[in-house]
């Protein structure tokens, strides 16, 4: 199955909506993975998730 094209925005806007999630949820650092793998798997209507792009999403440093 071919993923879903995700623009730059998309990217912002998954990455924006992760971090305020983690912060209302106060979600531990070690569930961030599961939370940004869910948010994209809405956000995409898939159940496939770039690796690549979870990485980024979850990078510390940023939260």
């Amino acid at each position: 199955m071919t993923q879903p094209s995700i623009t730059a925005s998309d990217c912002d806007v998954l990455r924006g909506a992760f971090v305020k999630s983690v912060i209302e949820k106060n979600i531990p650092e070690d569930r961030w993975r599961d939370e940004a793998a869910l948010l994209i798997r809405d956000y995409t209507d898939s159940d496939d998730v770039d690796p690549y792009l979870l990485e980024w999403i979850i990078r510390t440093g940023t939260i």
